[in-house]
């Protein structure tokens, strides 16, 4: 009985990892943490993302922070360091250029 008990629990424990990749926390104004408790490492059209936030290193957190919301309303965390998310930073850049007056 106790080996199902075990493998129950390392499978619970094992969806509770699986579903807390590339979460965010809440943020509230006055605390100093980083948001992203993980990052979404799979690649995925730009064309997907409605919104995009870059958060600098600070006193608040030791790392960057790339914050994505989709068309689907989904906000995802970024590992800045993929090229593949530096390319997508690169493009909102340029589109944000064009968009100036």
């Amino acid at each position: 009985m106790t080996s199902k008990l075990a493998v129950a629990l390392l499978a619970a424990i094992m969806l509770s990892a699986a579903l807390h990749e590339a979460s965010i926390l809440p943020r509230i104004e006055t605390e100093l943490r980083c948001l992203c408790i993980g990052v979404h490492s799979i690649p995925f059209h730009p064309k997907l993302i409605k919104e995009l936030r870059v958060i600098e290193s600070g006193p608040h957190c030791a790392y960057s922070e790339i914050i994505v919301k989709l068309d689907n309303e989904t906000s995802l965390c970024l590992d800045p360091k993929e090229k593949w998310v530096q390319q997508v930073i690169q493009l909102f850049l340029e589109r944000a250029e064009k968009e100036k007056p």
